[in-house]
């Protein structure tokens, strides 16, 4: 079943009864709700005036129930997760800190190759030449120690928005940064939400290894799924609605993001469930079960 994503943008008191989410709202006018907790895979809180009980956020968390907090700007910058995901939890843990390096960089080397695959699709989709993207992906050697990662990227985002002179990728850029960066915050929390249920450990990365980066290896798994975002922004610049703005409109959009429709392993599925199978194919990578990771073909 797809769990449901609920977006919470106005002033509301959230509390639980009888295994519901029940929602009040300050407005007399407004009438609460009640939404069964089974139902729901992320809760994103943005309003400052938000009030959740403890007893909710127990309950929640015990269902993989991901709470995405958003910051001064609207932007995601926190996610709760469980201490414990996992029932095999500290065994998958054992084996995923005890995984060799060439192991790693090879895994590596398939998530790259994945990523700029999966950007030379989606260029060739909109009419762009691929070619190069294309060749660079048959080209990434293990542990990506010529960096193709960074030479695609500079490449896709120049010829992807080519009808915008002067966007470049920038988290501080001019728009549609603003969106990107929403939707890639949203797919982050997503991953360690995946990650976290297979047993893995989401600060602990194959690649990434900053000291002050709690979420390495959802930003190392997320890589070839970023392609689902672009694809998502792209439509929505072209669709001439006014982007300059994250309305509520945009980010709506954007917290589709967990339903839609990926291909992976040649069957299509729910980005959410994709992402599951992802990382229950890492674990066994780091198990020694298997050499690779399954990742989407866009």
């Amino acid at each position: 079943m797809i769990k449901r994503t609920l977006f919470f943008g106005n002033p509301a008191y959230l509390s639980t009864k009888n295994e519901q989410l029940v929602v009040n709202f300050p407005e007399e006018e407004k009438e609460g709700k009640t939404i069964p907790i089974e139902d729901l895979g992320f809760i994103v809180l943005e309003h400052p005036q938000i009030t959740i009980t403890n007893g909710l956020i127990t309950k929640l968390i015990q269902n993989k129930t991901a709470i995405i907090s958003c910051d001064k700007q609207h932007l995601p910058c926190s996610f709760l997760q469980p201490l414990t995901g996992h029932s095999e939890q500290t065994e998958r843990y054992r084996h995923q800190l005890n995984a060799s390096v060439p192991l790693k960089k090879q895994l590596w080397q398939q998530t790259i190759m994945a990523k700029i695959s999966n950007q030379a699709e989606h260029l060739h989709e909109r009419g762009q030449n691929s070619k190069k993207l294309k060749r660079w992906a048959t080209e990434v050697k293990s542990g990506d120690i010529e960096n193709h990662e960074a030479i695609a990227a500079a490449h896709y985002f120049q010829h992807l928005f080519m009808h915008l002179p002067e966007f470049s990728r920038n988290q501080k850029g001019i728009p549609p940064n603003n969106l990107l960066n929403y939707g890639y915050a949203i797919l982050r929390a997503l991953t360690a939400r995946a990650l976290v249920s297979t047993g893995l450990l989401p600060s602990i990365g194959i690649f990434h290894k900053n000291k002050y980066n709690a979420f390495a290896l959802a930003d190392d798994i997320m890589e070839p799924y970023r392609i689902y975002i672009d694809a998502l922004v792209y439509e929505m610049v072209e669709s001439g609605e006014n982007f300059e703005e994250l309305n509520k409109h945009l980010k709506a959009d954007l917290l589709s993001i967990p339903a839609i429709d990926v291909t992976i392993d040649g069957n299509k599925s729910p980005l959410m469930v994709a992402m599951s199978r992802t990382t229950n194919s890492l674990y066994e990578c780091f198990l020694g079960t298997s050499r690779k990771i399954l990742y989407p073909k866009y």
